[in-house]
């Protein structure tokens, strides 16, 4: 069953990560460069800090994502 596309989703504000329920970008020579490709992109449904909530427009999977850096701590961003 698929899910539908998020109501939040806005062509407007993608990001470029890999699905990983279908991996549609896994042959994309573009991709690959890591460059942004006008076929390979994911609809950023919202983040909080460096937490981000993604929908893949292809196979409408959602996921969420940590951007942030591993073992960074708050002392760590005042600096």
């Amino acid at each position: 069953m698929r899910l539908p596309i998020d109501p939040q989703a806005d062509i407007a504000r993608r990001a470029w990560v890999p699905c990983p329920a279908c991996d549609d970008a896994r042959d994309c020579g573009t991709c690959a460069d890591r460059r942004n490709c006008r076929e390979h992109w994911r609809y950023l449904i919202s983040n909080k800090g460096t937490l981000v909530h993604l929908q893949c427009p292809g196979c409408t999977h959602m996921w969420s994502l940590e951007t942030g850096r591993r073992g960074r701590t708050d002392r760590d961003k005042r600096s």
